[in-house]
């Protein structure tokens, strides 16, 4: 394996670990809208994901920096093409941030109320901006020669842009209901549940679009046939799994499968896309791959080194702060949020 297929996978981990993680948390903010009956009950939904919401967020800081670092083409093509669409996002991920915090700083309608809102608006924007922008850029935008990307409004905002980030929004969704009936007790873990089982024929049916019209739209199928029939066999038993696990009240089981459709459904992209990061819609020369976006081999092994250094410590972190607040929660506890 060279050092730029290396930090190709390491990209994908890193977006695919952000999605998995940021999932839930995306999913437990929009939820606040669907499962409590009361505002004691909405901020014991916020403080399941109190300990990591944030820490959660550094595997997109750190996709972003990987980027810059090994592939300065791809970023610089990337974030100048989608400057709107990033600015959107990282306003949708400031604002969320900040409600946390706020939120529980006062008190009174207008000011609960007022965050509320923003909890909503910042954990729907961001997943829906990713899917369209990663839809636009399997599909393909117009890179011209010189690696410039002019997109038209209709190369980020058309029908399959919007179908691939409404499914994303679904897949965080569902994966915020599962965690939410994980991580409590009472009322609040049950309510979640059923809501989460009556929003699954919701969800398959946004998947089985994404599939078909991903199969239609793209070139993954054409060039990775045997996997992506693979994925989509394997993330119909997930699917079909979470509903049994729902039914049968093993919330950690359906939160691994939810988390595995959010799994597979990146794989996919990235091992569609692979050798390419961004797919020309001008002319397939004009791609931009591994190859011809990278940094130069001693960038990249600098990187390899320092990553191998550190990576290991950030890991260990992440999954000891895990272990200590894995005790579910009431709304009996001390809410910090």
């Amino acid at each position: 394996m060279s050092l730029n297929d290396l930090w190709f996978l390491l990209i994908a981990v890193l977006f695919t670990g952000f999605f998995f993680l940021e999932g839930f948390d995306f999913g437990v903010g929009m939820a606040t809208g669907l499962v409590p009956r009361n505002d004691q009950q909405k901020r014991l939904m916020i403080n399941t994901i109190g300990p990591f919401w944030d820490a959660n967020e550094v595997w997109l800081i750190t996709a972003a920096g990987a980027m810059f670092a090994a592939f300065p083409h791809f970023y610089a093509t990337m974030f100048s093409g989608y400057y709107l669409v990033f600015v959107f996002i990282l306003l949708g991920l400031i604002l969320r941030g900040v409600s946390f915090e706020f939120r529980g700083k006062a008190e009174g309608k207008w000011w609960t109320g007022t965050w509320d809102a923003c909890i909503l608006i910042g954990s729907f924007l961001p997943p829906m901006l990713f899917g369209m922008a990663f839809a636009a850029l399997v599909k393909g935008v117009p890179i011209q020669q010189n690696m410039d990307l002019k997109a038209g409004f209709s190369d980020v905002f058309n029908g399959y842009t919007v179908w691939i980030g409404l499914t994303v929004v679904g897949m965080c969704l569902m994966h915020g209901l599962t965690f939410i009936s994980l991580r409590t007790i009472g009322e609040v873990r049950d309510r979640a549940r059923v809501i989460a089982s009556k929003f699954l024929p919701v969800l398959g049916i946004l998947l089985a679009g994404m599939v078909v019209w991903t199969y239609f739209a793209t070139d993954l199928f054409a060039r990775r046939g045997p996997f992506m029939y693979a994925a989509v066999a394997v993330g119909i038993v997930a699917y079909v799994l979470t509903w049994y696990f729902l039914k049968q009240r093993r919330e950690g089981w359906a939160f691994g499968m939810t988390g595995a459709v959010i799994l597979l459904t990146f794989v996919s992209l990235f091992v569609g896309l692979f050798p390419r990061f961004m797919v020309s819609s001008i002319n397939s020369a004009f791609d931009l791959t591994i190859y011809n976006a990278s940094s130069s081999h001693y960038t990249l092994k600098a990187m390899t080194i320092v990553a191998a250094t550190l990576l290991p410590f950030v890991l260990a972190y992440q999954a000891w702060s895990y272990f200590v607040f894995h005790k579910r929660l009431s709304e009996k506890d001390h809410l910090e949020y």
